[in-house]
């Protein structure tokens, strides 16, 4: 795999449900390595966007890449390179939490020893330890907002992608959940993030795309973005115009 190749590239995509259209031929390229947050209102298109880069959505027209891989052509492949943690708790609600990161990693090949040691890891790193024979349902939803990061995480993914993962959460989770997003950020993972929050979009990532009705209307480095001294919730109003509906 060349190292010069995206993370992720995004061309012309196109999402329509009958005859209204979701995504309105967008394009975003995200180097390696890149922390980007991809902002706009509700119906914007950012969970949509989301859903055609894993493969729940089926592409209208354009492409998506992911290290190189086809999300459509080569889509095991491409599979493997993503990491994904939805706003939704998208998991067996009475599953054990050790078990459903087990199963998880065995759906991504992971031989078993190696299985049982990342999980361990990751029970550790997200103090879920003691936790781990509990059910999903028994937990917090600060607790479950942990799981499925880990969950993302036990395929050791190039790429990772967070839809609102801090919604819902106390601000001591938060500051946790920032903690974790930062260093895995400084040991190189490339990371798509969607958030309301625009204080911890600003503080986390490098990277801004800004998108409204579909419609891709910035995207930038944080240093062009916020120029000027501007606050990203300025620039986000400015953008998305809804500056004089606040």
């Amino acid at each position: 795999m060349n190292n010069d190749t995206p993370a992720l590239e995004i061309k012309e995509l196109r999402k329509t449900y009958g005859k209204s259209v979701a995504v309105d031929d967008i394009s975003i390229t995200l180097p390696r390595g890149s922390f980007l947050g991809l902002l706009g209102p509700n119906g914007a298109g950012k969970t949509t966007t989301i859903g055609c880069i894993v493969g729940v959505h089926k592409i209208n027209g354009g492409s998506i890449q992911t290290f190189g891989f086809d999300v459509e052509k080569d889509y095991r492949e491409s599979r493997k390179t993503v990491g994904i943690a939805p706003q939704e708790f998208n998991a067996d609600f009475f599953g054990k939490v050790g078990k459903m990161l087990d199963f998880v990693a065995g759906y991504y090949g992971i031989p078993q020893v190696q299985r049982q040691k990342r999980v361990e890891e990751l029970l550790e790193q997200f103090n879920l330890t003691k936790h781990k024979e509990k059910g999903f349902n028994e937990l917090s939803g600060g607790l479950k907002r942990r799981v499925i990061l880990a969950r993302a995480l036990v395929h050791d993914p190039e790429l990772l992608i967070l839809d609102e993962p801090t919604a819902g959460v106390d601000v001591e989770l938060r500051h946790e959940l920032w903690g974790y997003l930062k260093k895995l950020s400084e040991e190189g993972k490339t990371i798509l993030l969607t958030s309301h929050y625009l204080d911890e979009v600003e503080l986390l990532a490098n990277r801004f795309a800004f998108i409204d009705e579909g419609k891709i209307v910035a995207d930038g480095p944080k240093e062009k973005m916020l120029a000027g001294g501007k606050k990203l919730e300025e620039v986000y109003l400015e953008l998305t115009g809804k500056k004089n509906a606040v």
